[in-house]
This record gives structure tokens, sequence and C-alpha cells, in this order.
């Protein structure tokens, strides 16, 4: 099944519930018109909180840590934990039709994506229990974490979405969302389901190739894996073409009342 590609310039605080709307309105498309999507997608320096990280015992406090680093912050519309999105960072969204598709077979086919995009690395799926957002699909090299994996299914559709530390500082990665959980759980650090975050069990794609790699090289290798040499459309202009306007002013909608609780801290003081 031919795959579409898309992608678009790096999100920015301005559009930071976007790519989870879109990801959302992709979903439901694939699933009506059993097709196949490919979505790239970064963000400019964001901390990109699970709904369990609003639960945190003082999550003003983790806020202060995350904008005293200046970073934007957003909630996404999904479970899962924290995870930090920049420009070393690369997201791709894998949507398809759900079909038979069992969840773990939905990781899968990201794990076999990669491991075919990197075939010099020895790229192992097991939860790495220290990492920021462990889950039982970690994707690690010599016990480092490189990326992680979630899953989002929306009537139909199945998107499997990877964030992939391509370059940058992972360990100062680590230590902001370490700080965050340290912060907002004082006493409860490390526990009730939150990571206590060591950032020397993660790493970067560059580092363990040991060579410094770029996204666009990355992207590149992926669509290699997949047999893909069409030249990538904008997701927006997807949007419009397919006249899916509506559909994600209604993803937004619910995003921003998903996101209340955070501009109600918008003025929150860095420490």
């Amino acid at each position: 099944m031919k795959i579409q590609l898309l992608d678009q310039e790096i999100f920015t605080k301005k559009n930071a519930m976007l790519p989870f709307a879109l990801t959302d309105v992709l979903t439901e498309t694939a699933g009506k018109t059993n097709s196949n999507l490919l979505h790239f997608w970064q963000f400019e320096q964001t901390f990109i909180l699970g709904m369990k990280d609003t639960r945190v015992d003082h999550l003003e406090a983790g806020v202060k840590v995350l904008k005293e680093n200046h970073y934007d912050l957003v909630i996404r519309n999904a479970g899962g934990l924290g995870v930090i999105s920049d420009k070393g960072i690369l997201n791709i969204s894998w949507i398809f039709p759900k079909g038979n598709t069992s969840i773990d077979q939905g990781y899968e086919k990201m794990l076999t994506l990669i491991q075919n995009a990197f075939p010099e690395l020895t790229i192992q799926a097991n939860e790495i229990s220290h990492s920021y957002c462990p889950g039982k699909f970690d994707l690690s090299v010599d016990g480092k974490k490189i990326a992680g994996i979630a899953q989002r299914r929306v009537k139909e559709g199945i998107a499997v979405m990877m964030y992939l530390s391509v370059s940058g500082d992972q360990n100062k990665r680590g230590e902001i969302v370490q700080a965050f959980y340290q912060k907002s759980l004082t006493e409860n650090y490390g526990k009730n389901g939150y990571p206590e975050v060591w950032p020397l069990t993660m790493t970067t794609l560059s580092d363990v190739l040991h060579k410094t790699i770029s996204i666009s090289e990355t992207k590149r290798r992926f669509l290699q894996a997949l047999n893909i040499d069409e030249v990538a459309q904008n997701a927006l202009d997807w949007v419009k073409e397919n006249k899916q306007e509506t559909q994600i002013e209604n993803k937004l909608v619910n995003m921003t009342k998903r996101n209340k609780q955070l501009e109600e801290l918008n003025d929150v003081p860095s420490l």
C-alpha cells in the first residue's frame, strides 16, 4: 500500500497544540479511507506532558523548572508521561487503518522500521525504567534509550508515534525532566508510577553512531527503508486539500480545553 508522506515547518509555541489535533484527524482519515500516512514533525523547544503529569503534587513548582530552562509546555491528548521535544528530536507518526492490528503489532511495525533504517545498530525494545517516559517498547542501543513509542487509536485508525533523540545534549534533557519530577513530586519522587529519572540512561542517535547525524539524513534513512522516493506534502496543505479544516478546528477546541490548566499557570514566574 502506498504511503502518503507529510511534513511541515517546526511547530512553535503559537501552534503547539496543532500536531496532536492533526494526528487525530490523520488517524480518523486513515481508518475511513484505508490509507497509510507517514508524518514527520518537530517542536522548537517544548516539554510535552502526558495526562498523568498534570496530576503531580506540585505542578506549579514543576512548571517553574521548565520555564527556567526556556521550555514551552503542552499537554498531549493521550496517556503516558512527559518528554522533551526540540530541534534535535524527530517525531515520527506512522498512521494506518486498524484492521486486525494488535497494540504490540503496531509497536513492532515501528521497531522494524527503525531497525531497517539503521541496520548498523543493534536496536532493542525493552523498558529502560529510569529513563523519562519509560515503557515496554523503549528503543535502546547498548542499554541506553534513544527513542520511545506511543500509540493512539481513533475510530478505525492507528497512529504509532515515535520520538527519536537524533542529536543534542541528551544528558541535559534528562536533567531537566528529572528536576521537573523532583520539584513537582518532592517526597513522592519516583513513586506512584512516576519515574525516578537517571539522565545517563538515555543517549542520542548521533552518540551511538559516533558521528553527528542531521534530522534530514535521519528522515532520508526512514524513507529509504520504506522505499518512498516522493517529496513530502506540507501537512497543512493536505488538510486543505482533503477539506479537513473543520475537523482540525474541532480537535483544537478539545486540545485548548485540555490545556486550560496550563493557561492558568502562564503567569507563574521562573525560579
